[in-house]
């Protein structure tokens, strides 16, 4: 059964990973699925959540599960990203400023969304946001 929590903790840990990849990363894949901003306006907003107002994340409190009752330790208390990411992935002197890179990069994806949607006429409709109706549209 250690194993099956072990296995659990490791997805966790894997899940955690996507989301973080996703923040700066789903802007951009909104560029190619269109409706795909609701998900990543959602995720940015829970992710200031966490760092402003410190909303409690569910995926930490399911991996403090799994991992107590696999034998493993604890994260560190203050929770998923200074336990596996701050001072492994960027100094722990550089949170601010991997924050600041996150936040170029939402912020540059959005500005990319709202140009390219503009551009397009909305996504009214459309499936592949705009491209069917311009097809549609030239013949």
């Amino acid at each position: 059964m250690q194993a099956l929590y072990t296995a659990l903790v490791w997805l966790l840990a894997a899940a955690h990973f996507a989301f973080l990849a996703y923040l700066p990363a789903g802007g951009f894949l909104a560029l190619r699925w269109r409706r795909s901003i609701v998900a990543h306006i959602a995720a940015v907003s829970w992710a200031v959540g966490s760092v402003v107002w410190h909303f409690w994340c569910p995926l930490t409190m399911a991996e403090q599960w799994a991992r107590s009752r696999a034998g493993m330790a604890p994260l560190s208390p203050a929770g998923f990203i200074d336990h596996h990411i701050t001072g492994v992935i960027f100094p722990s002197a550089g949170t601010g400023y991997a924050q600041a890179v996150v936040f170029t990069a939402v912020a540059g994806s959005w500005i990319a969304y709202g140009i390219t949607r503009r551009r397009r006429g909305g996504d009214a409709g459309s499936v592949s946001g705009g491209l069917v109706s311009h097809r549609r549209a030239a013949r």
